[in-house]
């Protein structure tokens, strides 16, 4: 069976992260602007012009239930695509989520909301209505390329993106991860050595005792 939302926010975003090869997460300026982080659906995504909301009440309109809307506002950070009276209507709609590469305003009534909504920053600047956009297309939001469909999660950590085909593959790699934390964590309450757990005296010597050729990403033997 496919994954669901409910599934995906279990193993938290650093766990996904780790199940992708340390890959998928939004730039560390992506972050939660409101009550509750806690976010996970399929990505419906907008594209729009520097500084210009034509294209988002459009989008927002046809974002369907249970998706984050992912909107590319290119990184600008000095006007707001985003606000309270969207955040309300998201929030009526049923949507999982928000994530701007862009601003928001409206920050006092959002930071008390729980709709997830994630954002670069904060600015009292409103956007235009000059300029159209593209809808439901492949988008680069927060240094991470998104297609329609990829899944969104998002926590106190921040955001990854999962490629759709690959979401059943990273959760249960993701899952094996947060229970060999468990297990970690349980010895270091015991008492043992973090060190001695990850075997790091082990690994450093045998990085001493190696000469390691970046460009071949391999350690080779000494002669």
């Amino acid at each position: 069976m496919p994954v669901t939302s409910r599934q995906l926010t279990k193993p938290g975003t650093a766990a996904l992260s780790d199940a992708l090869g340390k890959r998928g997460a939004m730039d560390h300026d992506m972050q939660c602007r409101s009550a509750n982080p806690i976010m996970a659906g399929p990505a419906y995504t907008v594209r729009v012009h520097t500084a210009d909301i034509l294209m988002i009440a459009l989008a927002l309109k046809q974002c369907p239930k249970g998706h984050v809307l992912v909107i590319d506002g290119q990184g600008e950070l000095n006007t707001a695509l985003w606000g309270e009276l969207t955040t309300y209507s998201a929030y009526g709609k049923g949507l999982a989520g928000i994530v701007i590469d862009g601003a928001i305003r409206d920050a006092r009534k959002i930071s008390k909301h729980k709709l997830p909504v994630f954002a670069r920053a904060v600015v009292p600047n409103g956007g235009g209505t000059e300029y159209l956009g593209e809808i439901n297309q492949t988008v680069c939001c927060g240094g991470q390329v998104v297609r329609p469909g990829d899944w969104v999660v998002g926590d106190h950590d921040g955001i990854v993106v999962i490629p759709v085909e690959s979401a059943d593959a990273v959760l249960e790699t993701a899952m094996r991860i947060v229970k060999a934390e468990e297990k970690i964590e349980r010895a270091i309450l015991d008492g043992v050595e973090l060190a001695d757990l990850l075997q790091t005296e082990a690994l450093v010597e045998k990085k001493r005792s190696g000469v390691f050729i970046p460009q071949l990403r391999a350690e080779q033997p000494p002669k």
